[in-house]
């Protein structure tokens, strides 16, 4: 004896109307990159793609031996993690550092959208994201500017963990997952530049870092972070709301 059961409608199946605006909002994000005004609304969150991309260099040299000294992020949404000591692995630890940066949204980004599924979870996820916030400003951040802003962004997002409805906490974690995901298109270009001016000092950038201290040119890391960056989101969207 067999049973027929009809399959659930559209409808009825979860996150299908989230996962659209989530991806309609990562296309608006982009769009807006390439007005001025745009940049402007979107202000907030490079800020935090940039303490994200600080904190990868910097947790990445601890976990490696090194130590974190400090944090910088600068109005223009630029920042500086300064670490030193020696790390293990060598030049493999030294390049595994450099690729911490740009890799640090985009996995941040994936793991707030895969604990997005559970609105229990959701709600954690917020409360670590902003306690960390605060936490990183006591230990490393030194710039002025950091001090104002990360503090109000943590202080921000607990209160959304606190007062928000269940569903207002999972969405906005997941749109800031994608924020965060999507914040390596916003410089592409630094990705395949040899060097960058960051605070008025020429820096070598992440990508030349890692071509220094492994094999292959600059522009080929560049191309392999871009496109694991959008592996990341499209694989934590799947897993987030597949039925």
């Amino acid at each position: 004896m067999t049973q027929f059961e009809l399959p659930p409608s559209p409808s009825a199946r979860p996150g299908r109307h989230s996962v659209i605006w989530l991806v309609a909002a990562a296309g608006l994000t982009v769009l807006l990159w390439r007005f001025p005004w745009g940049n402007y609304l979107l202000y907030p969150f490079t800020l935090l793609a940039t303490w994200f991309h600080e904190m990868g260099h910097g947790l990445m040299a601890l976990l490696l031996g090194g130590e974190f000294h400090r944090l910088e992020i600068y109005p223009d949404g630029s920042g500086l993690a300064i670490h030193s000591g020696e790390l293990f692995l060598g030049r493999v630890g030294r390049a595994l550092v450099a690729a911490a940066g740009p890799m640090g949204p985009p996995i941040a980004g994936a793991l707030f959208i895969l604990t997005s599924r559970r609105c229990s979870t959701a709600r954690l996820g917020l409360v670590f994201l902003g306690s960390l916030l605060l936490l990183s400003t006591l230990l490393w951040v030194r710039s002025p500017f950091g001090l104002l802003f990360l503090p109000a962004m943590g202080l921000g997002i607990l209160a959304v963990a606190r007062w928000a409805a269940s569903w207002l906490q999972s969405f906005a974690l997941q749109f800031l997952g994608v924020q965060a995901c999507v914040s390596t298109y916003h410089q592409l270009d630094y990705l395949f530049m040899d060097a960058a001016v960051i605070d008025g000092r020429l820096i070598l950038s992440d990508s030349s870092q890692i071509a220094q201290n492994l094999f292959l040119p600059y522009w080929f890391w560049g191309g392999v972070m871009a496109v694991f960056s959008l592996v990341l989101l499209i694989t934590s969207l799947q897993l987030a709301f597949r039925d």
